[in-house]
């Protein structure tokens, strides 16, 4: 049984047409591309010159990751099939049947007054929430809504989250809460 030693293969660039600022546009290397949930990046490699030994001026090229539709154009009569490609992995059933998540945790948006104790807990994703601040933890968040003068955004769901915890999973199936 004989085992082969040769290299992986090299990935050869494609050229795709790359936007540049200033409504310019050259023709650059494509050397792989990767899916995101939001639309593709595409590795580029872009024509430049560097300094070379005394002085010299030799070609290179300064490869960099930018959005596809918003930065690059295919050229003409190039099959782009043999590009390297990174794709998302598909969704499991589960992810499929839940839909997105959101994001976890709680914070405490501080309200105006005097007194301790005088905020709302939201969801950290509400869109009241206050930017910056910190992420409490789900024990956090629950000692944060015991306080007296501290509620629950109801806009956000951190009631519906908080409230069967703070009051025990029994309330509404006929049990003492």
């Amino acid at each position: 049984m004989t085992t082969s030693s040769a290299p992986e293969p090299v990935p050869v660039p494609v050229p795709i047409r790359v936007l540049l600022p200033g409504d310019q546009a050259i023709v650059a290397h494509l050397w792989s591309r990767r899916q995101l949930r939001d639309g593709w990046l595409y590795e580029v490699g872009l024509p430049a010159y560097r300094n070379g030994p005394g002085d010299s001026v030799e070609p290179a090229e300064y490869r960099v990751w930018v959005r596809a539709l918003e930065h690059v154009r295919p050229v003409d009569g190039v099959s782009y099939d043999a590009v390297p490609t990174e794709y998302l992995e598909p969704p499991t059933v589960v992810q499929q049947a839940l839909g997105p998540r959101r994001p976890s945790g709680w914070v405490l948006a501080k309200a105006g007054g005097r007194g301790p104790g005088r905020g709302v807990v939201h969801a950290v994703d509400c869109e009241e929430a206050p930017a910056g601040a910190p992420v409490l933890t789900l024990d956090r968040a629950l000692d944060a809504a015991q306080h007296p003068g501290n509620r629950l955004c109801s806009l956000c769901g951190a009631a519906t989250e908080l409230d069967p915890v703070l009051k025990g999973f029994d309330q509404g199936f006929g049990g003492e809460a």
